[in-house]
């Protein structure tokens, strides 16, 4: 940053950084944060404050959202982007949290044309350009939506880093440095593997969910990827390798530094 860049950061960080106390207790609710070291805490509480100032939530059906939802929301969101910057959430504003998983209606097309419509109970969703929903009863610290380690903020989040060059698909915008052929041959691989799994009815290492198609992997492998590394480092470990360079982060060497 020039200096009046820091002039303006250190003014807005006067002003609108999240306290401390309202901090502290955030990062002592999830395990994922209470793994970062000083320095990395002290930088997610700065992205995090900056976050809650750009984007608006609001609660649903009722919902009051307290200041302690909406610092756990900001500060697991911004984990995802802790090494990388802020604007990869531009282009949407609005967060909505219902208190408990809400209903969507679905209509899908099959190849005879025929129309079928169904309603789903959700625990999170994301849309393009639009909102991140998110249900409050599945998204506190300690809730798992489907398994051990299911995160459905990193989810919803993971959606929208993937849409940041189009529609969901497994593939969110690579940096220069990064290999779409090696990106691409780690997800496609693991995502077969999973595939093969479920065809016989075997345990699969991470959420079965995550097989529905690859933007849903992308989205489960990130969860795994902050909430349970050594998980997805031993049972996809090129997968791991190529988020860690997407993320800029090395969960894995966090954890066993504890």
């Amino acid at each position: 940053m020039n200096r009046l860049q820091r002039w303006w950061h250190q003014r807005f960080l006067r002003k609108h950084r999240i306290p401390l106390p309202l901090w502290d207790s955030a990062l002592s609710q999830a395990a994922t944060l209470t793994r970062l070291d000083p320095a990395e805490r002290h930088r997610l509480r700065e992205l995090a404050s900056r976050f809650l100032h750009d984007k608006s939530i609001v609660g649903a059906q009722g919902l009051t959202v307290t200041d302690d939802i909406r610092v756990m929301i900001a500060a697991q969101a911004c984990l995802l982007i802790l090494n990388l910057d802020l604007d990869y959430f531009d282009g949407w504003r609005e967060i909505i949290v219902y208190p408990d998983s809400f209903v969507v209606a679905r209509e899908e097309r099959d190849e005879a044309g025929v129309v079928h419509r169904s309603r789903h109970a959700l625990g999170g969703e994301a849309w393009g350009q639009g909102p991140v929903i998110l249900s409050w009863g599945d998204a506190q610290a300690g809730t798992q939506l489907h398994r051990h380690g299911s995160n459905v903020i990193l989810h919803e989040f993971a959606h929208k880093l993937d849409m940041l060059n189009g529609a969901a698909n497994g593939m969110p915008p690579l940096h220069p440095d990064m290999s779409r052929p090696a990106w691409t041959k780690a997800l496609a691989a693991a995502y077969a593997e999973l595939h093969q799994r479920l065809q016989y009815h075997h345990h699969t290492p991470i959420d079965p969910y995550a097989a529905t198609n690859p933007a849903e992997f992308f989205a489960v492998a990130t969860e795994t990827f902050f909430e349970l590394p050594q998980l997805l480092h031993e049972s996809y470990p090129q997968v791991y390798e190529v988020f860690k360079q997407f993320y800029r982060q090395d969960p894995l060497t966090k954890m066993q530094a504890l």
